[in-house]
């Protein structure tokens, strides 16, 4: 390593949490002086971008500010506390799922700068505290909307009730706020079934250092 630390990319497996895996990488690697950018949920996987050694860590806050790309699966036609998988479902009733067309009507209106309202069960502090904590613990927090960036949504497939997206973003974007937010504009409800990370700014899952 050089004198001045590696920024490099590692790619999250589902399962652990992004601070689980970066102590994982902590072992391999022998040192304590390691940070990431980027959080990812634990049922998501895809690129972290890892520093090594104080100086690396301290650049990245460019790295957390970078474009970010995603590979999405929505299931519509049920809400969920957590936005994905983890929390507990509500299924909403319809009298059918929305058409291709419908859904093509709407996704622009989530492209652009937009305010978007975090998860309850997210990282965000509240009075110092994490959201998702307060949560756990029966207190509902209020989660304030915040302006952020989408700069593209393209449609992969849709095969009711499954809907998949590809996303590219600006920092603080809640992939579950979306899913949540287009189920709803549609009427049918919507959480995050799978998300993967495949780009963040030049990264790509080809750049991933594997002799980790």
């Amino acid at each position: 390593m050089n004198e001045g630390g590696e920024i490099f990319a590692a790619w999250k497996p589902k399962g652990p949490t992004s601070a689980e895996f970066l102590n994982r990488l902590k072992k391999k690697m022998g040192t304590r002086k390691i940070g990431h950018a980027g959080t990812l949920d634990p049922l998501a996987s895809g690129i972290l971008v890892v520093g090594v050694g104080r100086a690396a860590t301290k650049r990245l806050n460019m790295a957390a500010g970078e474009e970010k790309e995603y590979l999405v699966k929505i299931r519509l036609g049920v809400r969920s506390t957590t936005g994905d998988e983890e929390g507990e479902k509500e299924i909403v009733e319809r009298e059918r799922f929305p058409d291709i067309e419908r859904i093509e009507k709407i996704l622009p209106s989530f492209v652009g700068v937009v305010d978007q309202v975090p998860p309850v069960y997210s990282a965000l502090k509240i009075k110092g505290v994490p959201a998702y904590k307060l949560a756990r613990r029966g207190k509902i927090p209020e989660m304030n909307s915040r302006r952020v960036k989408i700069f593209s949504i393209k449609i992969l497939s849709y095969n009711p009730p499954y809907l998949e997206l590809k996303v590219v973003t600006g920092p603080g974007v809640y992939v579950r706020s979306l899913a949540r937010d287009v189920g709803d504009t549609l009427g049918v409800g919507g959480y995050v079934a799978e998300l993967v990370r495949t780009r963040v700014g030049e990264f790509t899952k080809e750049d991933i250092l594997t002799n980790i």
